[in-house]
């Protein structure tokens, strides 16, 4: 009851960050030519380092050398919960996934990150390259532990490298271990490229691919999924459902026309009782599936090995 007090009581200060959060989004992305979504996750990584529910101090740092609109309004946005916890202690449930109960879509970016996070753990050991499809401001290559051998490989358009990369050398964060490949998922010859970069297709490999599949179009998620072929290799993904796509509930029909809004609409969605069907005509066995927000499931986190 404290925590929802304190929380109740900072809100306008919550309201005024969101809307300041993602209106310095929009305008960044235009300013710079990147994706206007490249910094929404971490919205939810900055939070739960600071509940201390999942350590990314990169991302902090990266977080301090941004924009100011950025930062004040991702502070904004979330020091009502920040403040709340640091008083009471109290860990919402959205932060503290997976949970019992039907998780609402508004925790899905939490979800999300959790999932990846467990995932990526689980088979780090088994991989020598670990390849981040649609980077953004994904930190996981500045995480691995102390001493890991694993070669990084992030993939991203231009653009949105070339302000990372600033990005990380004003924060002070060392990237020397990881190879920046400047490619769009939706041209044939980003393999290519991220061969010609170094990256030996023989290999075990960890492929992270993020919030990026409903973006894009069968063909290239297709193209992108049947790139997974060294023995041993893995690659998780997470997803929409058709409900997303073509329900006129209000959680769907906004996420739709905030998406178009900003000029990165959906156009990707796959049925959960489809996924595996599509992994194996990919060449991929289904390890795991969870689904999300049931009756209807709204979205969906896989990972997926090697046939």
């Amino acid at each position: 009851m404290v925590f929802r007090l304190v929380q109740a009581l900072l809100s306008p200060l919550g309201f005024v960050g969101t809307w300041l959060w993602g209106l310095s989004l929009v305008r960044e992305a235009r300013r710079t030519g990147s994706s206007a979504t490249v910094l929404a996750s971490c919205y939810p990584r900055w939070i739960m380092h600071h509940l201390r529910q999942r350590w990314d101090a990169p991302c902090v740092r990266l977080m301090k050398v941004l924009p100011g609109p950025v930062r004040l309004g991702l502070r904004y946005a979330t020091v009502p919960t920040i403040v709340a916890h640091a008083v009471t202690g109290y860990v919402p449930k959205p932060f503290r996934y997976p949970y019992q109960g039907q998780p609402p879509m508004m925790h899905q970016p939490v979800a999300r990150t959790t999932f990846h996070d467990e995932a990526l753990a689980r088979h780090l050991p088994g991989v020598e390259q670990l390849v981040v499809l649609g980077a953004g401001f994904d930190t996981r290559s500045y995480r691995l532990p102390a001493g890991s051998a694993v070669r990084c490989f992030e993939v991203d358009t231009p653009g949105t490298q070339r302000i990372k990369r600033e990005a990380l050398s004003r924060a002070g964060v060392s990237a020397e271990h990881v190879t920046f490949v400047p490619a769009n998922f939706e041209e044939k010859d980003w393999f290519a490229r991220l061969v010609e970069a170094g990256f030996d297709p023989a290999r075990p490999t960890y492929f992270l691919w993020e919030s990026v599949t409903m973006y894009l179009d069968r063909e290239a998620v297709e193209r992108t999924l049947r790139r997974v072929s060294a023995p041993g290799s893995v690659v998780a993904f997470d997803y929409f459902t058709t409900v997303i796509l073509r329900s006129n509930d209000p959680y769907s029909t906004y996420a739709r026309w905030a998406a178009a809004r900003i000029k990165e609409p959906f156009v990707f969605g796959i049925d959960q009782e489809d996924v595996a069907g599509f992994l194996e005509a990919c060449g991929l066995r289904m390890e795991e599936q969870r689904s999300f927000n049931q009756d209807p499931v709204m979205a969906g986190f896989v990972t997926a090995t090697v046939l």
